[in-house]
């Protein structure tokens, strides 16, 4: 059986577990071989020729540093790439279809963006040897007899020309100075840029600086300055992050048009809804998270996002994941008076030119009420004026109950330790937040080392740690991945359930919030103008105010009951709209 070793270096920390344990107890080395030994930056490496794969030392290092993975009989290839002696190892590539929009759908840590930048050119594979990176007719051969050799062929003959938006857009502004309409003149290749900046909505920044806009204006200004480059191959990374609903809805629908018989675009995405919309094809990514990741085969977007869900992939006869993800019809809740936690009066607040109007409303005891509408439409001025940060202008504001809150930006660069933070949940939270929300590999580490994923997990579970009736918790599913946005749901509704309190939760992911709300407070008006707050509604009354807006019906996936989008004037589309029920009973 072929085997890997992983060692995640920023974990392995030999002074403290008692000067290299690994080494004292690996079987091989007790037999006078070096299976395990001090590696030159004085953590360890390991010899995956000689381990034997016992996981003694898996099981006794204290900092879960050390991974031996047996894997699946039919890698008999070596990896596509790896990144250097017990690293990440990357298994297939997902191949381009041209005139098809080609989704990718995994984990984070899967090796996603490794796997894109090798189809962009930014990353030169090395087929396993570390050591050296292949070049293209080396590449060409191993994939000989598949899509992936006549890809190869035609990258080395120039017949394939790539433009590539990466994942972290908040990049740009320290790489480029000047104005939106600078930009994108500077990338316009096909001289169509007053064509993508009204298609993209960005007429109002055009002239704005950069380093001035927000972050999902920025997200929209790189996806243009991507299109704007003459290419067959477009490769969106993450393309909906920071964006709202209806823009994420725009978006991609601007990129499902891009595909046509000369164009291949790829995209990954972790809102599986819009993922939904836009793709016709995918590959799902599956393995362990920072240690290998295998590409599975093309499957068409519904059966692939359902096989995602189901963790089996049934033509690879492969489950990678223990459970299902399941998605279930939920009746509409009902409450009495008696069950009220808290109430609000009619609030205003002007802030800066916005002004934000919210009707009475009332929270009521063991509920979780969604929050939805545009970005810039108060949404997170509500959430503030709730959790006392600012004071309204009319009336006064008191809840009467105890209040948490994870704001929407997350201060990173605390020099405290995630397990000094977090204190009060290691003590009494274990089962309830640790554990799920994977907080252990993270607790020896420092808030400023965190990623983007992982800072927002520690956020959530600090929030949710602390004794509180009413938590209110600001776009937590920003920069996690699928599974990790439906185990925050889970981890809310068992906090508000076990511990009968209400919480107060803001997204711009539709099947996040389908999935964990019982009620939805539905923001409308004109963004950065005028924000109107109602609600909170049960949800087929707060989706349909929504999706009535928004001109899109939604439909249960029969197989996985997860919500899809239906294609615009179908029948299933106009049947819908002509009852009035956008979103389904």
């Amino acid at each position: 059986m072929p085997r890997i070793a992983v060692v995640k270096k920023p974990l392995c920390n030999p002074e403290v577990c008692g000067n290299y344990l690994c080494t004292r107890v690996c079987p091989v080395n007790r037999a006078k071989k070096d299976c395990i030994v001090r590696s030159e930056d004085n953590k360890v490496e390991i010899d995956e020729k000689l381990c034997i794969g016992c996981n003694i030392c898996v099981q006794k290092c204290p900092f879960e540093a050390i991974h031996i993975i047996n894997l699946p009989e039919e890698l008999k290839k070596a990896p596509i790439h790896r990144y250097g002696p017990n690293q990440f190892a990357l298994y297939n590539l997902p191949i381009p279809v041209f005139g098809k929009v080609v989704g990718i759908v995994g984990i984070n840590g899967i090796g996603k963006t490794t796997a894109i930048n090798i189809l962009a050119g930014v990353l030169k594979p090395n087929l396993g040897s570390y050591e050296k990176e292949a070049n293209v007719n080396e590449v060409i051969d191993y994939f000989k007899g598949t899509e992936a050799q006549l890809f190869f062929q035609k990258i080395r003959d120039g017949e394939i020309k790539v433009s590539y938006k990466p994942q972290h857009v908040d990049l740009i502004p320290k790489k480029f100075n000047g104005n939106v309409i600078d930009l994108l003149r500077k990338a316009d290749e096909k001289k169509q840029a007053d064509e993508i900046i009204r298609l993209l909505e960005l007429e109002k920044i055009r002239e704005h600086n950069i380093k001035n806009i927000s972050g999902g204006e920025l997200q929209r200004v790189a996806v243009a300055a991507t299109v704007l480059k003459k290419a067959n191959l477009y490769i969106f990374d993450e393309v909906t992050s920071y964006l709202d609903i209806k823009q994420r809805l725009k978006v991609a629908k601007f990129i499902r048009e891009l595909a046509d018989e000369k164009t291949a675009v790829i995209v990954i995405e972790h809102d599986l809804i819009a993922l939904d919309y836009m793709t016709d094809l995918v590959n799902i990514m599956y393995g362990k998270a920072g240690c290998f990741g295998i590409v599975s085969n093309l499957k068409p977007t519904k059966n692939g996002i359902n096989a995602f869900l189901e963790g089996y992939l049934k033509e690879e006869n492969v489950r990678f994941r223990d459970h299902k993800i399941k998605f279930e019809v939920k009746p509409p809740q009902t409450y009495k008076r008696e069950h009220t936690l808290t109430n609000w009066p009619e609030l205003t607040k002007k802030l800066n030119g916005f002004t934000l109007e919210s009707k009475q409303g009332e929270l009521y005891i063991n509920e979780k009420v969604g929050v939805l509408g545009e970005n810039g439409i108060g949404k997170t001025t509500f959430v503030k004026l709730l959790a006392g940060v600012i004071e309204p202008d009319k009336n006064k504001l008191d809840l009467k109950v105890k209040v948490a809150y994870k704001p929407q930006y997350i201060d990173s660069n605390s020099g405290d330790m995630v397990m000094v933070v977090l204190q009060n949940a290691i003590k009494k939270y274990e089962v309830e937040l640790i554990r799920p929300l994977n907080i252990k590999p993270l607790l020896k580490m420092k808030i400023s080392e965190l990623s983007g994923g992982e800072l927002q997990r520690v956020a959530v579970c600090s929030c949710l740690s602390q004794e509180a009736d009413l938590f209110l918790l600001d776009e937590p599913s920003a920069y996690l991945d699928v599974e990790q946005r439906l185990i925050v749901s889970k981890v809310v509704a068992n906090v508000v359930e076990k511990r009968k309190v209400c919480a107060l939760v803001v997204d711009h992911d539709l099947l996040f919030l389908d999935y964990l709300s019982d009620r939805l407070l539905v923001f409308s008006g004109e963004p950065a103008i005028h924000g109107i707050a109602e609600g909170p509604f049960n949800m087929e009354k707060g989706m349909n105010a929504l999706l009535k807006e928004l001109e899109i019906t939604l439909r249960r996936d029969q197989e996985s009951k997860r919500p899809r989008i239906n294609k615009l004037s179908s029948v299933k589309d106009r049947e819908q709209k002509g009852k009035g029920k956008y979103y389904y009973a």
